[in-house]
């Protein structure tokens, strides 16, 4: 395939897979396109093992990793770990009362610091805390470092170059993606606001083309809304190099979803798709839940900055959630192409379906240009 980003990663085909699952960025890898790891949600040591792991399975092929460096944030420090010193008693009690108010049992007491302790160690929010995971990771072979919020600094890229790793950032509106191309990135993921995680207002039908324009001749990747061929064949069509998906990988074979939440996403609608900030702090797309409604009602308290919210979401709900796995408080990052997602497959015959939908749409556009 004649392209920018193929020939710059000797890739096959342009798609490249955002997942928190190394399982799937294997498969991806390995079915032709580029894989590209989240780190955010893994501590230090899970992470080595999850990049030996990739090491040891993905045959030699390409793939990178994912961090988040936003350029505003509140700092947790020391008190990371002690919600009640950290939380405004307020959004402690909202969040802890709706839990209380659904029956969702609370987590063991003499338990309780412990599993709290484990579970917030896996999150990596921060610049510094981002840059020790960086650390560990150009240790492996990866190919890309990519920056989910903000431009990565400038001693990062300089770093990443001197190894051969290319260096790429989201971006939900062409004056952020003009700041990532003058730190020196590599290209540009230009992110419409139906993707699904932290994300913008601008759709990608109306941002794709203006990054491109803005950032050339630097590459664009369009994201936001990419699960299908079409899709692929449209972004290509609006002039980017290729797409960065996320959330078609999550109801395969190999996601680590658990399958209460595989369920939802199956049932879900494009509208089921919501941005809110009560998830990190941040707008972030997400699976509607009773805890998404909840920061809807008159009474509920502003979400905290990033990560605070984060960090209360996870700490003293999700944790509540998925220990017993309430179905109507369960969520996930996840895009408006949730509503086109409709069973479960493998990553290889998803990436085999996408390619082979681009090319019946450009036979089809062909066709009416002739």
């Amino acid at each position: 395939m004649n392209n920018r980003l193929c020939d710059m990663f000797g890739i096959d085909v342009p798609i490249f897979a955002f997942s928190h699952c190394r399982d799937v960025v294997v498969e991806v890898s390995r079915a032709g396109g580029f894989g590209v790891l989240g780190m955010a949600r893994m501590s230090p040591t899970r992470l080595r093992e999850e990049l030996r792991w990739i090491d040891d399975h993905i045959d030699g092929r390409p793939y990178g990793i994912d961090v988040l460096m936003p350029t505003t944030y509140s700092e947790a420090g020391d008190l990371k770990f002690d919600p009640d010193r950290l939380f405004p008693p307020e959004h402690l009690e909202f969040v802890r009362g709706l839990l209380d108010a659904a029956g969702v049992p609370p987590l063991p007491a003499a338990e309780r610091e412990t599993i709290i302790h484990s579970l917030l160690s896996e999150l990596s929010f921060t610049p510094d805390e981002s840059m020790a995971m960086i650390e560990i990771a150009m240790q492996h072979p990866i190919r890309l470092i990519v920056n989910a919020l903000g431009s990565p600094p400038r001693e990062l890229v300089a770093a990443a170059h001197a190894r051969g790793i290319k260096v790429a950032a989201l971006a939900g509106k062409p004056k952020h993606a003009l700041k990532h191309k003058e730190r020196g990135c590599d290209f540009v993921i230009a992110v419409g606001t139906e993707a699904g995680g932290h994300t913008g207002s601008i759709t990608s039908m109306v941002l794709w083309p203006s990054v491109v324009d803005a950032v050339a001749p630097l590459p664009v990747l369009g994201a936001g809304g990419v699960g299908r061929g079409r899709q692929v064949a449209a972004a290509l069509a609006l002039g980017c190099e290729g797409v960065w998906c996320g959330s078609v990988w999550l109801p395969s074979a190999q996601s680590e979803v658990m399958p209460e939440i595989k369920e939802r996403l199956l049932a879900a609608e494009a509208e089921d798709a919501v941005q809110t900030r009560c998830v990190t702090g941040k707008p972030c797309r997400t699976l509607r839940s009773a805890f998404t409604d909840a920061y809807e009602r008159p009474d509920a308290p502003d979400p905290l900055p990033a990560p605070l919210q984060n960090l209360l979401w996870w700490g003293e709900g999700r944790t509540r959630v998925e220990r017993v796995r309430t179905r109507e408080f369960l969520t996930y990052p996840v895009g408006q192409i949730v509503g086109d997602l409709r069973g479960t497959t493998s990553v290889r015959e998803i990436v085999y379906g996408m390619m082979a939908e681009m090319l019946s749409a450009r036979e089809r556009l062909d066709a009416m240009l002739e």
